[in-house]
């Protein structure tokens, strides 16, 4: 939000310099991105007085020099004697007259005028005066140096400026024209110049959304005295009642609802004054009414909404217009101010008349009752939303406004008669308006304001202050807290202007973190921990899974953090067509960010595919893997989803990186990935690993394998099947992923197990080539090799698979690298051939193999 400070002093003294303002405002939990200065010194710039810069804000500006740029009265703007589309002015700047010639579009109207009574006041430059250069191309603000010249004949040395030439705003359409009572000769920086906090308001101090939310933090934070607008209202109309009424049809929707009355307005320019304040606070002015919705919104954040009653009354045919509040009816719609129609949700909360809809209830108004060139009567709404509901709606329309920003953060019931009356007042002093007598004011559902109790023993032990009732009263105080102290406790009850004070345990953390923020979080004071540690106790999943990472890191994958929000569409790609999920097995969302990001993700894979997807077009190798939850909804009445902890490996490409030296080029595959599998499982210190093949959905139903622990299954890896990669834009060369439930995992992780020390025997070593049948496993032979060799095989490892006509038909060949070796000592050759007899008889008798010849 962006705030004047002439306009912020209007309800605190600030008595320190902007960049400290800034500063403290900082600290207090109103980030200060950036200070504007316009016209006034900036820090650092030699008309600055050595002022420093706030090291954590941006200070950016253009100084107005005081003794060349002032205000000017024009007396009399006459033609051009050699251009149509140039006038000359007769223009006094306090000291003398001068003849300024510009081409102002705005200026041509008083051609026609002899000496204008009163003169139009205007912000002058003078010979020498350095601008914006106005028309520069350049994206960077270029400056220039006013200097004589002769043009079209006629001499110009200085010039009456406009908004973008002085960096008050782009706009470059005309010059400026000041409030009549702007002094002739005053340096324009002692009359207008200004400087502007852009301060990033979170979530949590939407209450500061205005410039007096803003001054409350001020006048806190310095100890000020807080003044307020007046809400005093001239009303010489008759009385609203009997004119309008409001019929309000769900409080928890819409707790109060304010409407007020003003007739015979005119619509004209409201004062420069205002215009450079709106301007300045990044709303474009429009006219008197529109600015005066605009600038009571800025001023005490409360967004208003003006109907042409004409409108409404001819809606009412001749009945008393009703104004009702309701959710939208089915096939409803509504077109709004920006000319969209809008098909509205069921939920969509609606301001309504008898003949339909008129305005999206805290969003945008409709265009059928906007206030146009003809209206002459004004019906003012200031009403308070159900934030949930302004946020589900607004996101809904995918339609942001000033308004939606801030109902959806918060906005306080009582601040609606006071906008409506604040801006009532301004309507009538710039639009010449009758505003009729009081208010109609329907308030179904007044929140109860929090009333917190805290000890001063808790703010010692939460914040390690030292403080007494009364110091706690007093910080409190400054934040308009009504706080009495009850024996050794104060009683807060929460201001009405603030929604975000809990009750009970949450509400001490609210006041607790009021009492630090005023009191200075830099003043606060570091203390050692003086509560009892509680007691350490092991997080066995957290651990296993920092273990994966360490070591499918080192095994060369990188790991990738997804969304977990997704839609039913993305999640579908991971599934052979017809064989997607239903969308009511989905958890989802009830305020989804985006149309694209709808339900939490119920497979992990399919966010991994994605980054592969989006990866492959920058690298050919890609290794991944995640560790993230999946979410399945439970059972009827349970309010969490089930989450389950899961792993997924997907890797393509090379199978090793492009090297100097050169490199396997070759595409991974199965076994690459079988190998990693292996590798975790044996650093896990997991034992009974098993591969058997399966096929499931998303895997290629000849190269899909799930791995066991045990007779458990923990996973399943394999090539992704053909039909599921057509789903997205992969590389040519094929995508291996794995999948694994991390609690099997963590079940049957050892932690402990026997550390060998490295042998000191010599091995022997030996191969042996098997002809078993084509259907038989090679895990199958080899556990009979291990169970049969027993505990002097160390290693075995197959290096070889042979099938050919020497073979014979429906069989194959397989070679083993054996590795025997006693811890002790030297096994013999004797040795080593009774355990291959025995290797062989077993293979015989219990697979049909034997030894190729």
């Amino acid at each position: 939000m962006k705030v004047p400070i002439t306009w912020l002093r209007e309800y605190v003294d600030v008595d320190i310099s902007i960049p400290e303002l800034a500063h403290r405002l900082t600290l207090a939990g109103l980030e200060v991105e950036e200070i504007h200065y316009v016209g006034l010194p900036v820090p650092g710039d030699e008309q600055d007085g050595g002022e420093e810069r706030s090291p954590e804000t941006k200070i950016t500006g253009f100084s107005w020099d005081p003794e060349k740029i002032v205000v000017g009265a024009v007396r009399e703007v006459m033609p051009h004697p050699n251009a149509d589309r140039l006038v000359l002015c007769r223009l006094d700047d306090g000291e003398e007259e001068h003849t300024v010639l510009t081409g102002a579009p705005n200026l041509f109207p008083y051609l026609e005028d002899d000496e204008l009574d009163p003169p139009l006041k205007v912000a002058y430059a003078r010979e020498g005066a350095t601008i914006i250069d106005a028309y520069s191309e350049s994206k960077e603000t270029e400056f220039t140096s006013i200097r004589r010249k002769k043009i079209r004949g006629v001499e110009s040395y200085s010039m009456a400026c406009s908004e973008k030439e002085l960096g008050i705003s782009d706009e470059h359409e005309g010059v400026i024209i000041l409030d009549g009572d702007a002094p002739i000769g005053m340096p324009l920086s002692d009359y207008m110049g200004d400087a502007v906090l852009d301060i990033a308001i979170t979530p949590n101090i939407a209450r500061a959304a205005s410039v007096l939310g803003v001054a409350r933090e001020v006048a806190a934070v310095t100890d000020a005295e807080l003044n307020y607008p007046s809400l005093d209202v001239k009303a010489e109309g008759p009385s609203i009642e009997g004119q309008v009424q409001i019929e309000i049809t769900d409080p928890e929707l819409n707790p109060r609802f304010v409407l007020g009355l003003i007739r015979d307005v005119e619509r004209v320019p409201s004062p420069y004054w205002v215009q450079r304040r709106l301007r300045l606070a990044g709303i474009r002015p429009i006219d008197s009414v529109v600015d005066a919705t605009n600038y009571t919104m800025l001023e005490i954040g409360e967004p208003l909404h003006a109907f042409d009653f004409d409108v409404l009354q001819e809606r009412a045919e001749g009945e008393t217009p009703t104004i009702i509040t309701r959710t939208a009816e089915p096939g409803e719609s509504l077109t709004t101010l920006d000319d969209v129609k809008r098909e509205l949700d069921e939920y969509t909360e609606l301001v309504t008349d008898t003949a339909g809809p008129l305005s999206i209830a805290g969003v945008m108004g409709g265009a059928e009752s906007e206030v146009g060139e003809g209206t002459d009567d004004i019906l003012l709404e200031g009403a308070a939303w159900n934030f949930i509901n302004i946020h589900k709606t607004a996101n809904a329309q995918n339609l942001s406004s000033e308004a939606s920003y801030r109902f959806e953060r918060g906005v306080h019931p009582e601040l609606a008669s006071q906008g409506v009356l604040r801006c009532l007042e301004w309507m009538r002093k710039w639009t010449g308006g009758t505003v009729a007598e009081g208010l109609v004011d329907e308030y179904p559902l007044p929140p109860d304001d929090p009333i917190v109790v805290l000890s001063a023993a808790e703010v010692k032990r939460w914040l390690g202050l030292e403080l007494s009732l009364q110091e706690i009263k007093e910080l409190l105080e400054r934040l308009e807290f009504e706080v009495q102290i009850e024996e050794e406790q104060v009683r807060a009850k929460t201001p009405p202007h603030r929604l975000d004070i809990g009750e009970g345990v949450v509400g001490k953390a609210d006041l607790l973190e009021e009492i630090a923020r005023v009191y200075g979080y830099d003043k606060i004071q570091e203390t050692r921990l003086a509560d009892e540690l509680p007691p350490q106790r092991g997080n066995p999943m957290l651990e296993v899974e920092e273990s994966v990472r360490d070591i499918l890191s080192g095994l060369g994958l990188r790991e990738v953090v997804t969304y977990r929000i997704t839609s039913p569409e993305a999640e579908a790609r991971c599934y052979p067509p017809g064989d997607k999920p239903d969308e009511d097995t989905y958890v989802s969302l009830q305020n989804p960010i985006t149309k694209d990001r709808t339900v939490m993700r119920k497979r992990l894979l399919a966010s991994v595919l994605e980054i592969v997807e989006n990866n492959y077009r920058v690298r050919q190798r890609i290794p991944l893997f995640e560790i993230g939850p999946e979410f399945h909804p439970r059972q009827k009445g349970d309010s969490l989803p089930e989450e389950n902890a899961r792993l997924v490996i997907a890797i393509t490409g090379p199978r090793t990186p492009q090297a100097w030296q050169g490199s396997d080029t070759g595409a991974v595959d199965f076994f690459d990935l079988k190998g990693m599998i292996e590798e975790l499982f044996q650093r896990l210190h997991i034992g009974e690993l098993a591969f058997e093949k399966c096929q499931r959905e998303a895997y290629h139903p000849g190269k899909c394998a799930r791995v066991l622990v045990g007779k458990r299954e923990v996973g399943v890896f394999g090539e992704i099947h053909p039909l599921v990669s057509d789903q997205y834009e992969f590389p040519e060369t094929p995508v291996i992923a794995a999948e694994f439930a991390l609690e099997p995992l963590v079940d049957h992780v050892s932690k402990r197990y026997n550390v060998e020390p490295i042998p000191e025997q010599p091995p022997v070593l030996e191969d042996l080539a098997i002809v078993v049948g084509e259907d038989v496993p090679a895990v199958e032979v080899a556990d009979l090799i291990r169970q049969t060799a027993g505990e002097i095989l160390t290693e075995i490892r197959l290096f070889d698979v042979y099938r050919g006509a020497q073979i014979g038909e429906n069989e194959k060949s397989l070679a083993y690298n054996l590795v025997y070796q006693h811890p002790e000592r030297t096994l013999t050759d004797e040795e080593v051939r009774k355990v291959r007899e025995s290797i062989l008889y077993r293979l015989d008798k219990e697979l049909d193999a034997h030894l190729r010849e």
